[in-house]
């Protein structure tokens, strides 16, 4: 496949701006679908005005398009089987950035964000497309919703502090996500991308302290404030939850997604933080 227009969904997103910044420096051109028509992008990028959960906005942006990057922040798996019949209709290859909660061993997937995740897969494979399916095993960026309580003070509330993750950096998920989207080889994959290293929320906040010169510490609370204080959506707290409290003893170990597709090792969380430590401040 040429390496013409590529379509991003998601543009103005954590992951979705990097995708766009790294095609850029690639010399290819990106087409940012975007709801925010007046955010800054690289030169030459075309700016579309639309919504990605509309087939209508998604099949005027896919005109003239060889490839597309596919996010779906929405539990809603059946608006995404229209927009990925329209995408298909017009593209070679789709890039879904996918959840690590999904397993393939299991018939059926039980938590909520696995199943919405998997029904999406299932429509993009059988669009009879060329289709890479990242699955990221915890964003980074989302330990950004702590910076109201590090602002606040030196301390950060939550339960499970000793929940373990491997946080990717999100610049890291957009490095694998451009060569899927311009080398076919990766055709097929399902690539479970993580950090390099496994930090507990503990051990998260205290590397923060250091990264912005000030100590901070870890407070436990119950789930049940844990819940009522929750960032996310009421539908999602419980699941998420309930995900942290498997990660005291059952985490997810670190892989060698983003060293063997991008042949440069993953960025630590240190490294994430230097790029954001602004933001905590």
């Amino acid at each position: 496949m040429a390496h013409g227009r590529v379509l991003v969904t998601g543009a103005t997103g954590n992951v979705g701006r990097q995708v766009v910044r790294q095609l850029a420096d690639a010399g290819v051109a990106a087409r940012a679908l975007t709801r925010r028509p007046g955010a800054v992008f690289p030169p030459g990028t075309e700016v579309v005005a639309g919504d990605q959960f509309s087939p209508e906005a998604v099949r005027a942006a896919t005109d003239g398009a060889d490839a597309a990057f596919l996010v779906w922040p929405s539990p809603d798996a059946r608006a995404a089987r229209a927009v990925v019949e329209v995408m298909a209709a017009r593209v070679g290859r789709i890039v879904f950035l996918s959840s690590g909660a999904v397993d393939d061993r299991l018939a059926e997937q039980v938590q909520p964000i696995a199943r919405y995740h998997a029904e999406v897969e299932r429509a993009i494979t059988g669009a009879g497309v060329e289709w890479t399916f990242l699955r990221a095993h915890g964003f980074a960026a989302n330990t950004l919703h702590w910076a109201p309580q590090i602002r606040a003070g030196d301390v950060v509330r939550g339960a499970y502090g000793r929940a373990a993750a491997t946080l990717v950096h999100e610049a890291d998920l957009a490095a694998v996500a451009v060569r899927a989207l311009l080398d076919g080889t990766h055709h097929g994959r399902k690539y479970e991308v993580t950090g390099p290293e496994l930090l507990t929320n503990i051990e998260r906040v205290r590397a923060i302290g250091e990264a912005i010169g000030r100590p901070l510490r870890w407070q436990e609370v119950s789930r049940a404030e844990a819940r009522a204080r929750h960032w996310l959506p009421a539908s999602l707290v419980d699941v998420v939850l309930d995900v942290e409290a498997a990660m005291v003893d059952h985490p997810f170990p670190p892989t060698s997604a983003v060293a063997e597709v991008t042949s440069a090792p993953a960025r630590t969380f240190r490294e994430w933080l230097a790029d954001h430590r602004e933001d905590f401040r």
